[in-house]
């Protein structure tokens, strides 16, 4: 499968099967704490760029292999900004006549101040955006975003699509140290969020190797912090533990690939995912992949990840550096 994914346990949505509808990488933010290291280059045009048909295609043959229960949401998110995706909405609505499953999509909601993007999104049953500062200035050295994708753009697009939208709205707020848990930060963010009305408030840490490597985890403290300020709606999203489904893969080397290019693990982790081949399997897998260009070893906050060999993270003294002045 090249687009379908998982089921992959989701720290909010339970069991998800993600699908990837936008190349690696296809975003019109930069931000600095990216997974998927940085975005190169930033685009924010909209168009289709894998064809929605082959999308559909996959989903029809991975859907009938799972009973009733198996999957709890069907997750647009993956591997770049799912809304620069110009056939998004059909593929919602195209989904929903499939499936009962309900659909989520997991955007950067910057494409929401357009009528097009709004009305493409009102299909889904939850919509979740990130919003992690408050001023336009925090907003630039956080998300590094597209000169046409700016912090206005982004807050009047959420007031107008939580005044027309009907499902779920989580709003997910990514806290980095020193850099957006400031009293003064997040009370800028508490009035922001106000204004936009989610359901929910999603408190997230960058667990996973970030783009830049002087991004760092707030503390105990500054989570306390940000549930005291952003109210009774916010609350912590913690790492979830359970294993991967990865039963539609036939050989680890295509479960890997896959698995990486979205979620990039360590060792560990994947054996521990794929525990249905034998770590000797495993190991051969990674040493082939890597061999063959595919993937490659990124190091971050003292661990080891395997990730997509495409991904760019910065490693030097000197792009850390720049990065901690940026953050400045």
């Amino acid at each position: 499968m090249r687009y379908v994914y998982g089921p992959i346990p989701s720290r909010r949505l339970g069991r998800s099967l993600g699908v990837d509808p936008i190349p690696l990488k296809t975003c019109n933010w930069n931000c600095v704490y990216c997974q998927l290291g940085r975005s190169t280059p930033l685009t924010n045009e909209r168009r289709d760029y894998i064809s929605v048909e082959a999308i559909l295609a996959e989903l029809a043959q991975v859907l009938p292999r799972h009973n009733a229960g198996e999957i709890d949401y069907i997750s647009f998110v993956g591997s770049g900004e799912p809304t620069l995706h110009a056939g998004i909405g059909h593929l919602i609505r195209a989904v929903q006549a499939m499936t009962a499953v309900p659909v989520a999509v997991i955007t950067n909601g910057a494409l929401l101040y357009r009528e097009e993007v709004r009305c493409d999104l009102s299909a889904a049953d939850v919509v979740i955006p990130t919003v992690s500062a408050g001023t336009a200035e925090l907003f630039r050295r956080i998300h590094r975003p597209h000169p046409a994708a700016g912090f206005d753009h982004l807050i009047d697009g959420l007031i107008a699509f939580r005044a027309e939208y009907t499902g779920q709205l989580w709003v997910e707020v990514m806290l980095i140290r020193d850099l957006n848990d400031s009293v003064d930060a997040l009370c800028d963010l508490a009035k922001v969020l106000r204004a936009i009305k989610p359901d929910q408030i999603h408190i997230m840490l960058p667990e996973r190797p970030p783009a830049e490597e002087w991004v760092v985890p707030v503390d105990a403290e500054g989570l306390l912090r940000a549930e005291a300020i952003l109210g009774p709606e916010a609350h912590v999203i913690h790492p979830h533990v359970q294993r991967l489904d990865v039963s539609d893969y036939p050989t680890p080397h295509e479960a890997i690939a896959s698995i990486v290019t979205r979620h990039p693990m360590s060792q560990t982790q994947l054996e521990r995912a794929l525990c249905g081949w034998r770590p000797e399997e495993i190991g051969a897998a990674i040493a082939a992949l890597e061999d063959a260009g595919t993937i490659r070893l990124v190091e971050r906050l003292g661990m080891r990840f395997w990730t997509d060999a495409a991904s760019v993270f910065p490693s030097t003294h000197r792009e850390q550096g720049e990065g901690v002045q940026r953050a400045r």
